[in-house]
């Protein structure tokens, strides 16, 4: 190849290899950009996750596998909320203390074979007072058994995506093969957040039981001491150290913050403390629309109504870093109209938040009553109206 030749197969070759990579996936959610720090924690494992998104804003060892204490009890109580939520049971149902969960150690209520509690004070003992025993009650009561009530936590373990965790009982007390992750548990906190139910027990700060004859205090000192924090669970045992799941929003910037293995006593408070200060000083929510707000009125065909209000199935937001908050559009994913029966709840579209053309965020549109089908003389009478 003579001189010339080569110069042209060189500036070809630059140019091809020189072009700009195009990304053809453009329906995929932008990475929320990780703002540097030099943070640092003394927690074995430790997670900052935005509640809504469930993006990860800081991580140490995330999927490092340590036991959990009694942050156990976050999935004890996500299934009997779940379980509450779905009809199964109700929070005055008569709870009976079984043998088993009489014989529980460590952190407890104290409660007697065959003595009874409604479902909700157990509940509370559970998350409020982090009770050994009436953690086997709980589960008792929504399983029939607790080995079952196990198998329905590794389950939902499942179900959610989690790689590194697996339960043994119910409570939290050392056990072999009983072991999580920050990152998993972040997940489990997420979840137990999207019922109001579950919230509710978590943010209570104390409880008067057996008609104030037993004081519940909440585990979780980050309720007095954090502006914002609303729900968790701590845990701790000489295996696990100190632990502690926990909740914070401001500004309708929610965070969650884990951290496992922290070393000396309120070291886990103190960990989450910095873990939500990094958070809140360095990134923003863009709140778009709150939870079951109305977004639009959907035309239902052959229906006894008419419209349909459509509903945000959560609140729709984006999170970014501060000062990168500007220029962000929606866009409503709806059929021109939805033909009845409809179902309050029906998934019926999607309100996209953009920023640049680019998707950002998706979140479900429901309906927000039920429509049933008219009857033929009413569609036959609308013919008409429209007719004369």
């Amino acid at each position: 190849m003579s001189g010339k030749g080569m110069l042209s197969f060189m500036l070809l070759f630059a140019f091809i290899f020189c072009l700009p990579v195009v990304s053809f996936a453009q329906a995929k959610p932008e990475k929320l950009k990780v703002v540097s720090s030099s943070l640092e924690t003394t927690a074995e494992s430790a997670v900052l996750m935005e509640a809504g998104s469930g993006k990860v804003l800081f991580e140490k060892e995330p999927h490092k596998q340590l036991p959990m204490a009694s942050v156990t009890k976050l999935m004890t109580l996500l299934l009997a909320v779940e379980a509450v939520e779905q009809g199964k049971f109700n929070l005055d149902d008569r709870v009976v203390t079984s043998e088993n969960a009489w014989e529980m150690g460590g952190s407890q209520i104290y409660l007697e074979p065959g003595e009874e509690m409604s479902l909700w004070d157990m509940l509370l003992a559970v998350g409020v007072g982090s009770a050994n025993d009436a953690s086997v009650a709980v589960a008792e009561h929504v399983a029939g058994a607790e080995d079952v009530f196990v198998q329905m936590m590794n389950e939902k373990a499942a179900s959610l995506g989690l790689k590194n965790t697996r339960f043994a009982n119910s409570h939290g007390l050392p056990a072999k093969d009983h072991y999580t992750s920050a990152c998993d548990v972040a997940v489990i906190l997420r979840e137990g957040l999207k019922y109001p139910l579950f919230q509710k027990i978590s943010a209570i700060k104390e409880y008067d039981l057996r008609g104030g004859a037993f004081k519940l205090w909440n585990t979780n000192k980050l309720l007095w001491w954090y502006d914002g924090a609303d729900a968790g669970k701590t845990g701790w045992t000489e295996e696990a150290k100190y632990c502690l799941a926990s909740s914070a929003e401001r500004g309708g910037l929610r965070l969650i913050a884990v951290v496992l293995g922290t070393p000396e006593p309120k070291s886990h408070f103190r960990e989450s403390e910095k873990l939500f200060n990094y958070g809140f000083a360095r990134y923003k929510a863009v709140n778009m629309a709150e939870k079951g707000s109305v977004v639009k009125e959907l035309k239902v065909g052959k229906g006894q109504l008419d419209n349909v209000g459509v509903l945000a199935a959560e609140r729709v937001s984006v999170v970014v870093p501060k000062g990168e908050d500007k220029d962000f559009t929606h866009r409503l994913e709806l059929p021109k109209q939805i033909d009845a029966p409809v179902k309050k709840g029906q998934v019926v579209g999607s309100y996209v938040v953009l920023k640049d053309g680019r998707e950002m965020r998706r979140v479900n549109l429901i309906a927000g009553d039920d429509v049933s089908k008219a009857t033929l003389f009413r569609q036959i009478g609308r013919v008409l109206e429209q007719v004369y």
